[in-house]
């Protein structure tokens, strides 16, 4: 758990989005890297809509989400107090209105518990501490595998949606099982959408969608593939549409 503010010589100030967007990061610790552009990119929301990102780090999803839709009302929940603080900084830095709270997803305060939202998502740690080592750091750990499990992450999301609001997760393709065992129960018209490498590999990502309250039979998508050709060191060979969406801020809808 950080709750020590970062101090200026430990951060780093990057290019998002092709330098349309600069967020300071931690040059130790949890580093946002194309996983939280992509799926603020595939975000449906709409000018207006009330959106809420669960654990939103440094506030590099919300900063992509409300630089391309704009008159949102943008809300982010977060368990470190020292990467909510940087949030707030990052979002302010950028002239993006967002309300930071500081907080546990599984116990969320009241403002946030009273408030129904039009489209959550998130990007919930990829590992299950039960079966890695941990990180040399507590707030990378904490990034890498925190004490919520995966289903309280869609739980919860799924309790503050509005009816018909979507609820959308980036996570590893084989933790899938464990999150279609808990979407069933409380979201409806699932999509899924593998992320693959290059084509005929597999999925090593996968984003996953459900609406509250829609009873739409499950939907999955032909795999987005990142990458063309063949592996070059020299270049990161993004197809266009991911190229769009990283470099240019383009939005990455799912397959109709």
């Amino acid at each position: 758990m950080r709750t020590e503010l970062f101090s200026e010589s430990t951060l780093s100030r990057d290019d998002f989005l092709g330098g349309q967007l600069k967020i300071w990061q931690p040059r130790e610790g949890y580093r946002a890297g194309v996983d939280p552009v992509l799926l603020a990119a595939t975000i449906p929301a709409q000018p207006e809509d009330v959106v809420l990102e669960l654990g939103c780090g440094g506030g590099i999803g919300l900063a992509c989400l409300g630089h391309r839709v704009e008159n949102l009302e943008l809300y982010g929940a977060e368990l470190q107090p020292a990467y909510a603080e940087l949030a707030k900084r990052n979002l302010a830095a950028n002239r993006i209105t967002a309300q930071i709270t500081c907080a546990d997803l599984r116990d969320l305060p009241d403002p946030l518990r009273r408030r129904s939202f039009d489209h959550i998502f998130a990007n919930p740690p990829y590992f299950d501490p039960a079966h890695r080592s941990q990180a040399s750091r507590p707030d990378r750990e904490i990034a890498l595998a925190g004490e919520a499990q995966l289903g309280d992450w869609l739980t919860i999301a799924a309790r503050r949606l509005r009816p018909g609001g979507t609820a959308t997760f980036i996570q590893r393709a084989e933790r899938l099982p464990e999150m279609l065992a808990v979407a069933q129960t409380c979201l409806g018209s699932l999509e899924l959408w593998p992320l693959s490498p290059r084509d005929g590999r597999p999925p090593r990502l996968i984003l996953l969608r459900g609406r509250k309250s829609s009873r739409a039979g499950f939907r999955f998508h032909t795999p987005l593939t990142l990458h063309i050709g063949q592996h070059s060191d020299e270049t990161k060979d993004y197809s266009p549409a991911i190229q769009a969406a990283l470099a240019a801020g383009s939005a990455l809808p799912f397959p109709c």
